[in-house]
């Protein structure tokens, strides 16, 4: 799968070096791929294509999008045409939410021409996703959205890169949802200093 990744910081450092590592084939947009970007470091050690944004994303099926939450609108409105692209949100309006709107997806959502927009690979730290794996078996990850192909990409690339399961949260009104759940775990790890070797796992009866 061709994966576009836009936000090079601990998230998308950690998903470009996990998607790689699974196969696919991942290239980083950015806003200004002949000057000094952040991000370099992560290309030049993964050996990673870097494209300007709107070719980066002519290149790939799927588009990760892992930015600051607040600007979440103003990066959706950069993309271009997406309309047959499938975004996977990773970013979490925990603290700071894009201006005007309750979560980064529906932000998303109301700011390009992409339907099938998901949120994945927000509820857990990102040493867990270079690392899912506990005591000798894969946590679980977490999903929402209303787009069932979104969904059906999002779980494939988190068994890929090593999580047991990927849970569905059900559709686009439950991306606040899951981004509660992802201050459940900041909260546990990071303010109550649990540390960030924590992960969450669903385990059922029967």
């Amino acid at each position: 799968m061709n994966i576009t990744i836009i936000g090079t910081g601990n998230v998308g450092g950690a998903l470009a070096a996990a998607f790689k590592k699974a196969g696919h084939t991942v290239i980083l947009g950015v806003r200004n791929p002949v000057g000094p970007f952040k991000g370099k470091e992560l290309a030049d050690r993964l050996s990673l294509p870097v494209h300007g944004i709107s070719e980066a994303i002519s290149k790939s099926e799927v588009i990760v999008l892992a930015t600051p939450a607040p600007i979440a609108a103003e990066v959706a409105k950069s993309l271009g045409d997406v309309h047959d692209k499938v975004i996977i949100d990773t970013m979490n309006a925990v603290f700071t939410k894009p201006e005007g709107y309750n979560n980064t997806a529906e932000a998303i959502l109301a700011n390009c021409n992409c339907t099938d927009v998901v949120k994945c690979f927000n509820t857990t730290g990102f040493e867990n996703m270079l690392n899912p794996i506990y005591n000798g078996e894969g946590i679980d990850m977490f999903v929402a959205g209303s787009s069932e192909k979104g969904k059906k990409i999002a779980m494939q690339l988190s068994k890929d890169i090593g999580f047991s399961h990927c849970w569905d949260f059900g559709g686009n009104d439950k991306f606040t949802l899951i981004e509660q759940m992802a201050g459940c775990w900041i909260n546990l790890a990071i303010i109550q200093k649990h540390g960030r070797g924590m992960a969450f796992k669903v385990v059922k009866r029967g």
